[in-house]
């Protein structure tokens, strides 16, 4: 199987060297074909310089902003068996690949893989409470697929997808500006094969969002917009606030 990594980029040239770093290390040395994309998401900083210094990734421009409009323009541009979705400001783990491909391998009606996000510039105690909300959102994911056979669940910036599904539901929706993007490709993911959300597969992530939208309202604002794609196929917040990247 190849895997192809794409990776939407909006003003994140703080950050986009860690995450292609941490990628390039992940691949080295694996015996797997795999390809690196970063979408330059109408940047104003040095994001795409940024990318350019790296032979080994291609760099497409999608000048409509939105990380749905960014995440398509990366699948487009993709080749991949499996489509690895991965935020700028993530970094991702040793064994993190290992994780995926044996889910993949063992797992033939296996269409989505996500997982959680661990906080690397969020105090202990913070993540701590992270892994609390995630269980009780994992008691939704499961409600909704098990009992409901309505939705799945997704984590945005650490989930990856089988290009032949994602192709069968016509890639990302673009009606998605932020917020319920992640819940939406999971609520139709769903409907094609089979979608798993594991804490066997984090990644670390930054912490800004929360910092800057405050530690109790965004799990709330997260959680509403996850509830309301799947009972109403739109999200409840259309806009969310440019986080800057330092």
């Amino acid at each position: 199987m190849k895997i192809s990594f794409v990776v939407p980029a909006y003003n994140e040239e703080s950050h986009l060297k860690l995450c292609l770093d941490s990628i390039i290390k992940g691949i080295s040395g694996e015996k797997i074909d795999s390809e690196i994309i970063v979408v330059n998401n109408a940047s104003t900083d040095q994001t795409r310089n940024i990318a350019l210094t790296y032979p080994q990734v291609k760099v497409v421009d999608e000048t409509r902003k939105g990380l749905s409009f960014a995440r398509q323009a990366g699948f487009k541009a993709s080749s991949g068996d499996l489509v690895a979705n991965l935020d700028a400001d993530t970094i991702m783990p040793a064994g993190w690949m290992d994780t995926v491909l044996k889910y993949y391998r063992e797992n033939p009606s296996l269409v989505c893989l996500s997982g959680p996000h661990v906080f690397y510039d969020m105090p202990k105690w913070f993540n701590r409470g992270v892994m609390v909300y995630y269980y009780i959102v994992y008691g939704l994911y499961w409600f909704n697929k098990y009992v409901l056979r309505a939705a799945s669940m997704v984590q945005g910036g650490n989930f990856v997808l089988r290009r032949e599904a994602l192709e069968k539901i016509g890639g990302f929706d673009q009606g998605f500006d932020f917020y319920g993007e992640d819940a939406d490709i999971a609520k139709r993911m769903n409907k094609v094969g089979n979608v798993v959300f594991t804490m066997r597969l984090p990644i670390f992530a930054s912490g800004r969002r929360v910092r800057a939208e405050g530690f109790f309202l965004t799990p709330l604002r997260y959680g509403l917009n996850y509830m309301w794609t799947v009972l109403f196929g739109r999200p409840f917040h259309k806009k969310h606030a440019d986080i800057r990247s330092h």
